[in-house]
């Protein structure tokens, strides 16, 4: 496709696009009584239109029914959790036996780490990628620490090459083969959050298995986002937030995945709790943990229902959608995204750098040479919300179930308005 960058291609786009009616199913801010241009689905979804509507349900059957909404509520909450198995199964490629949904997405990877980082005096090494989410960061480091290790010698980090702002896969490759069979565990970010790079999960996770290594990722910016099979790659276990493009609101539940191969096992170390242990035994208030033969088996507490709901009604939509046709138009409405920031730069004779390589989803993150954080403070002060990382980077994540293209199309005109301004 020839791309035009003018306001009636844009809304010819638009036109054809099978998803273009979901962005009237979301609540959009507005900035001086305009509707913004949002992108910062990378960092939090905008509020489906449905979602009010099953936060009511709970709060109606806790009026009406109070303690007994755990079991006669029309969605009772003692397995309310088990519903968001079978579609986000779809999202992730994965069997719904595999997924669970519970705490936030740190914690659950402390939890994770509980089964799958058992270092050995031989068998000890954690690899990720260099500066991956300080979350992650601190995560890794703590879970070092507890096991009376000394992080330097302990945490593996594969560097980019010097003068390139991604990651080469044969780099990360070698470097699981140099440290070999003393690698413990394999933990990279699936989408990393600063360049938006997707990384080669498939080939990875080959690499880390055959080194006899336990392989996980950290998926918080890949869910919604990008491919995935999980359990086609065979990875061991993954963890994600719900918050970006499953747009199901600030610091919500953390989706998980448990490769089956650990289901039904009563000798896998982990930190347990009541809602781990199998439904048909759970009230007899036995002593002994008798754990469910799927995920749910990580579960430790109750399901906190108020804050599924909205993750519920977020992947109806993904249900009603599917993935394929997500990123069929995130491909299209980032190509032309990518192609209305070179015309601006060529027309402004900026220089921009788009630091996101081809291997990527939603996301581009473009370094504003010559251009500081004044441009970043017109463009949301112009309506554009968007993301600004030191030094001068700002994350664009056209979100395809409510961005249009005739927002990608008035982007360019108020970037190319601001870089004359400021």
């Amino acid at each position: 496709m020839t791309f035009e960058n003018t306001a009636e291609f844009a809304r010819q786009l638009d036109a054809t696009d099978p998803l273009a009616s979901y962005r009237e199913q979301f609540h959009f801010p507005s900035i001086k009584g305009k509707q913004v241009i949002y992108f910062t689905g990378n960092s939090l979804g905008l509020q489906p239109k449905r979602t009010a509507a099953y936060v009511e349900e709970i709060m109606e059957d806790w009026r009406q029914l109070a303690v007994e909404g755990h079991f006669y509520a029309d969605k009772p909450w003692w397995d309310y959790h088990e519903r968001l198995a079978a579609p986000l199964s779809k999202v992730v490629g994965a069997k719904p036996s595999e997924i669970t949904v519970m705490n936030t997405l740190t914690v659950n990877l402390h939890l994770l780490m509980v089964s799958f980082y058992r270092p050995t005096k031989k068998r000890y090494k954690i690899l990720c990628e260099e500066k991956a989410f300080p979350s992650d960061q601190y995560m890794f480091q703590s879970q070092i620490k507890f096991h009376g290790l000394d992080v330097s010698d302990t945490l593996v980090e594969v560097k980019k090459r010097d003068g390139e702002h991604y990651w080469r896969t044969e780099d990360i490759l070698a470097k699981i083969d140099e440290v070999g069979d003393e690698l413990a565990l394999v933990l990279l970010g699936g989408v990393n959050y600063y360049n938006g790079q997707v990384f080669d999960m498939e080939t990875i996770t080959r690499a880390g298995k055959a080194v006899g290594a336990y392989v996980g990722w950290d998926l918080a910016h890949a869910v919604g986002n990008v491919e995935l099979a999980l359990h086609e790659w065979d990875a061991d276990f993954a963890a994600w937030c719900s918050y970006k493009y499953m747009n199901s609101g600030p610091g919500n539940a953390s989706g998980v995945y448990i490769h089956e191969r650990y289901h039904g096992r009563t000798d896998i170390p982990r930190f347990e709790g009541w809602w781990g242990t199998k439904k048909e035994t759970r009230f007899l208030m036995q002593p002994q943990f008798d754990p469910m033969e799927n995920a749910d088996a990580w579960q430790v507490s109750n399901a906190p229902v108020l804050a599924l709901a909205p993750y519920l009604a977020s992947l109806e939509m993904f249900e009603e959608v599917g993935m394929p046709a997500l990123i069929a138009k995130r491909d299209l409405i980032v190509n032309y995204l990518e192609f209305i920031l070179k015309e601006i730069d060529r027309e402004v004779d900026s220089n921009f750098e788009i630091i996101t390589p081809k291997e990527r989803g939603t996301q581009l993150s473009v370094f504003l040479h010559g251009e500081g954080r004044t441009l970043f403070d017109y463009l949301m002060e112009h309506g554009v919300i968007t993301d600004w990382r030191e030094p001068n980077v700002i994350r664009l994540a056209p979100a395809p179930f409510y961005c249009s293209f005739e927002d990608m199309y008035r982007f360019g005109q108020i970037l190319k308005k601001g870089i004359r301004e400021t």
